[in-house]
This record gives structure tokens, C-alpha cells and sequence, in this order.
């Protein structure tokens, strides 16, 4: 059984309608009230017009659900390119305390996604767009040299013992095996490594990393070389680096089917340890209760707990050198193309799809928890120790890719202190049509020429993946953005636009 007929086949949402317990903040949020098993109040990063336009219950209700899981602290909130996903929506962000009751809250592989470390790297080039000779001729070396689609063909050459220095060193990993920059360590997410003790990883997941790294993979996977068309806040671009006209490229991937399996793998089990107990899920070793089976977890100091805990990191370090590897290709083509011009600095590296031990306050007092973040990125104050002390006065570069006709965003977090949502914000622009959907409605070959005639060089596998990935299949970034800043999570920096456009 796959993970979508199980999915038709364990949900149960509460019967209550979460509507009736609405109500605005008036400050780029709605609140849905705790109510039936709720422990804590759902927060979505909205307002009336948004939410009326994007009117799907599924991620909300999914939201209300996630409000119920053992140890949950704060709020459960939604940013805003919130949509469906498998137990928890794409843009959730859900905290449990680690210290809760014997064991500790939950972990939930749900809560996290498939594509673990799905995450976007943004390097910046000293070129414009005038630097490029051959725009077409640099597209097409691009293409040819990033793989992209969802066999994996055409990934690194690396032996069982290079994976495990990756699955345990991350980035630094890759770069050691001549495959990425130690210097671009300070610049990415937790130096691009998560602490590993006991890696367990299945064949079948070590088998699909053999083959990944350096792959875009499929689906909303990309690269894109963009320009900066316009800066929102000058004293921040400029201390970054950016101006307009800049040269970016923007690389969306993470740990490809090794982190897919893991997920599988941890899902599928304990998905199993739960039985139905009336209208919720229940797991009589632990005495949790689940709202939907999608998000069934374990106690974070539990043996499961810990071991989704560990493999998951060493999946996120796959992802980190996957990027990393990723970006040592688009060097070399751009060294080849462009001469100097093409060196490329890395701005930064985010994570998304990850869950993080950290501490936050909670009401008043301060509490360890594992931060799950879904579709969501960290957006971090300047004063978090974790930061490079370059970012210390404007806070962490927040990279938010909107489509591949509109643009995307550079954010940052505040300069100090941490937002209401867990430091977290919005990872995209948000899916408006499901890929099935948008299949049916978009043409794909249409839309490719009608990018062509705009100025931006497409490469794509197939004509489907352009219907599946078209502009009209997403939510509005620059709204998003808006509301994103209306509530405090991050503040614009710098609008970018695409010029070459690589999907899988």
C-alpha cells in the first residue's frame, strides 16, 4: 500500500468545525481557538481575502489535529503557503517539549515530510546579466551538466564508505571528497551538519543515496540563475552583498530517495504501533493519542524517538552535501562560461522539512523543544549563537523561491530576539492547485514558450513537470511575502526574478 492509499484509508479529522472558532489578530494571523482535543490554539499566517481564496479545509483541519499531539507547547501554526500534506500541511510549524511527562513529547515523521532537508542555497555572482555572454549557450551547459528528474541518473561517483563520511559529516563531507567549498560552511544552516550517534539506515535508502548526490530530483526541485530586480531594504542587501541587477543562483533540493525512504521507513512503523480507538489513534506503550494516524510519533527520549531522531539528521547531512555538490557543479559550468566572472559566494543554505532541538521561551519560562518544520524555514534573530557573526546585525537570510514566471524572495529574520512562530517562516509561495489539477488545466508546452518569450530560458524533462510546476499553480508569492512580514516572522530584502530555469 502506498503512503497515498494509506492516507484515504487512516484519516480522521475532528468533527467539530474549526471555523466556528475562528477569529482575526489583526496582524497577518488567524487563530483557531483550542477546542475538542486541542491542546494548544492553531495559528495560520493569513487573513480573510487569502484564506477565502485559497478556501481548501484539509491543511487547516490538519493543523487542528497536529494542536492535539502529546507535549505540544505554544501554538500550532501555519505559515503562509500553507497547503495539503501528509498528516501535518506543507508550512506547518509545531514545537513539542522535549522534557514532557516520562519520555518526553512527540516526534512525528509526519510532522517532518518525505523529502527530508528539502532546502534552498542562494549563491551570489560579482556579475549582471550583461557578464553573460551567451544566456541560451550558459542555459544549455547548465542543463546538461545539473541532473535533474526522479531517476537519479547521473549523480557523483561515490563509494559506500564516501556515503557514510556524508550521511555523518554533511557538507564538510563533500567538500573533503572535492565536491563543495569548506569555505561556504559558516554560510549554511547549522554549518551543514546535524549531530549524529547511531545512524541506522535500511539498504534500500544507503541504495538510493548511491545514486542522488548531485541530483536535482523531481517535482518542485530546481535551479534557477535569477537577477535581483528590486531591494527592499538597502542597509541589509548592502551588508549581504546584493544590489540590483546581481546575479543569483538559486538551488531548491534536498536528500533525494535516501531521505524519502527514511521517512517511509520510520512512518510505516510506527503507523503501525497505532489501532484505532474510536475516532483517534491510539499507542498503549507510550499511552499516546493521535488525532490522525499520518501523524502517529513517538517520545522523543524513547528508543524509536531517537532513532527517527538520528536518522533523520543523517539524512538532512546527505541533503546539506547534496547542495553542496550541486553548487560545485554550477561553479564549474559557470567558471567555464563566464571566466572570474562566475565565481560564486554562497549567501546562505536553509532547511526545510527538518525537526531541531531548541530552546524557546514558553510562557515565561524556558523550554527544549523539537521544533518540527515542515514547508518552513528558520528565520533566526541576529543574536542566536548559532549565526555567523556576519549576520549578527541584520539577522539570518530567510530564501523564500515563489514560481518560475513571477520570482522569489530574500528575507531576513529580526536583528535580535525571535519571532512568535518558533522563529520559523515561509519556505515558498505555497501550492494553489494540486499537481493532478494543474496537469489537466495547464499546458505545459504553452506555458514553456510563453516563459521563452518573456526571457526566461526553460529546461525541463517533460512538458508535464511544466504544468505541474506553472506559475498559476501557486499561490501569489508577493502576498505571501506581505503577510509573512505584516506578522513579524521576517522582513523583505530583495525581490529576484528568474532568467534560466532548470526542473526535473
Amino acid at each position: 500500500m502506498n503512503n497515498a492509499q494509506r492516507g484515504l484509508t487512516q484519516h480522521m479529522y475532528m468533527g467539530e468545525d474549526w471555523r466556528e472558532h475562528l477569529q482575526s489578530e489583526n496582524d497577518g494571523t488567524m487563530r483557531i481557538k483550542a477546542h475538542g482535543d486541542m491542546k494548544v490554539d492553531a495559528r495560520i499566517v493569513t487573513d480573510q481575502n487569502h484564506l477565502a481564496k485559497y478556501a481548501d479545509d484539509r491543511g487547516p483541519e490538519q493543523l487542528v489535529n497536529a494542536a492535539s499531539l502529546p507535549g505540544i507547547v505554544g501554538e500550532a501554526w501555519a505559515m503562509a503557503d500553507w497547503h495539503f500534506g501528509y498528516g501535518l500541511p506543507i508550512g506547518g510549524v509545531i514545537a513539542t517539549d522535549t522534557e514532557a511527562g516520562e519520555l518526553g513529547g512527540a516526534i512525528s515523521p509526519g510532522g517532518v515530510g518525505f523529502d527530508i532537508n528539502c532546502g534552498v542555497r542562494v549563491l551570489a555572482l560579482e556579475a549582471t546579466i550583461d557578464d553573460i555572454p551567451n544566456i541560451k549557450k550558459l542555459g544549455g551547459r547548465i542543463a546538461g551538466r545539473i541532473p535533474a528528474g526522479a531517476s537519479g541518473k547521473g549523480g557523483l561517483d561515490i563509494s559506500m564508505s564516501d556515503l557514510d563520511e556524508i550521511i555523518s559529516g554533511g557538507a564538510q563531507s563533500a567538500a573533503d571528497l572535492g565536491f563543495g567549498h569548506s569555505k561556504d560552511l559558516e554560510n549554511l544552516e547549522s554549518g551543514g551538519r546535524l549531530e549524529t550517534n547511531n545512524v541506522e539506515l535500511s539498504t534500500r535508502a544507503k541504495e538510493r543515496g548511491m545514486r542522488a548526490l548531485g541530483t536535482l530530483g523531481s517535482g518542485n526541485h530546481f535551479l534557477e540563475i535569477q537577477c535581483v530586480e528590486s531591494v527592499e531594504d538597502n542597509e541589509t542587501a548592502k551588508h549581504w552583498g546584493l544590489y540590483e541587477g546581481q546575479l543569483l543562483a538559486m538551488i531548491h533540493s534536498g536528500s533525494r530517495g535516501l531521505g524519502h525512504q527514511v521517512c517511509s521507513e520510520h512512518s510505516r512503523k510506527l503507523e503501525q504501533m497505532y489501532k484505532r480507538d474510536g475516532n483517534r489513534w491510539y499507542n498503549e506503550n507510550w499511552d499516546f493519542h493521535v488525532a490522525d494516524r499520518q501523524l502517529a510519533c513517538a517520545p522523543f527520549h524513547s528508543k524509536e524517538g531517537q532513532q527517527y531522531l538520528d536518522d533523520m539528521n543523517g539524512a538532512a547531512n546527505f541533503a546539506f552535501a547534496n547542495r553542496s555538490a550541486l553548487a560545485h557543479r554550477l561553479r564549474e559550468v559557470l567558471t567555464l562560461e563566464m571566466g572570474i566572472d562566475g565565481e560564486a559566494k554562497t549567501l546562505y543554505d536553509v532547511a526545510h522539512n527538518i525537526a531541531k532541538v531548541e530552546t524557546h521561551m514558553i510562557h515565561g519560562k524556558n523550554c527544549q523543544c523539537a521544533v518540527h518544520r515542515k514547508g518552513a524555514t528558520r528565520a533566526f534573530g541576529g543574536d542566536q549563537l548559532e549565526l555567523n557573526s556576519h549576520f549578527k546585525i541584520t539577522g539570518q537570510p530567510v530564501l523564500v523561491p515563489g514560481d518560475m514566471g513571477t520570482g522569489s524572495w530574500i528575507m531576513s529574520g529580526p536583528i535580535s530576539g525571535q519571532n512568535q512562530a518558533f522563529g520559523s517562516s515561509c519556505h515558498g509561495a505555497g501550492r494553489s492547485l494540486s499537481r493532478t489539477k494543474a496537469k489537466k488545466t495547464i499546458d505545459g508546452k504553452a506555458l514553456k514558450q510563453k516563459l521563452e518569450n518573456s526571457g526566461i530560458r526553460v529546461h525541463a524533462s517533460t512538458p508535464n513537470v511544466l504544468s505541474e510546476e506553472a506559475p498559476d499553480a501557486y499561490k501569489d508569492v508577493d502576498e505571501v511575502i506581505e503577510l509573512t512580514s505584516k506578522a513579524g516572522l521576517a522582513r523583505p530584502v530583495a525581490r529576484i526574478i528568474p532568467k534560466v530555469v532548470v526542473k526535473g
